[in-house]
């Protein structure tokens, strides 16, 4: 019984430790498939405590999906970075919104 105690211990605290590094994990996509021009959107009136995260083309299935803008809550001392896409040589690189320190 002491053994299994330890044990479930054990592992309650290496997932305790994980799952902070895993949500500062970030997705990197890197495709040959230029995303289209970005939609046109109509930004809602702004809402207290929330930051407006603009639409974006995700890739999704060998193809960029659009992925409507939202507003999210905001974080102290942090702004949103919206997601992007870079050309890198012949492929294009997407880097996934997150928020940055002010």
């Amino acid at each position: 019984m002491l053994t299994r105690t330890l044990l479930s211990c054990a592992v309650v605290g290496i997932a305790a430790m994980a799952t902070p590094m895993l949500a500062r994990a970030r997705t990197y996509v890197d495709v040959e498939l230029a995303p289209p021009e970005a939609r046109v959107e109509l930004v809602p009136e702004a809402r207290r405590g929330y930051a407006w995260a603009p639409g974006y083309y995700n890739y999704s299935h060998r193809e960029h999906v659009w992925v409507g803008g939202r507003y999210i809550h905001q974080r102290r001392g942090h702004h949103w970075t919206a997601d992007r896409w870079e050309q890198r040589g012949d492929r294009w690189h997407h880097e996934a919104g997150r928020w940055d320190r002010d």
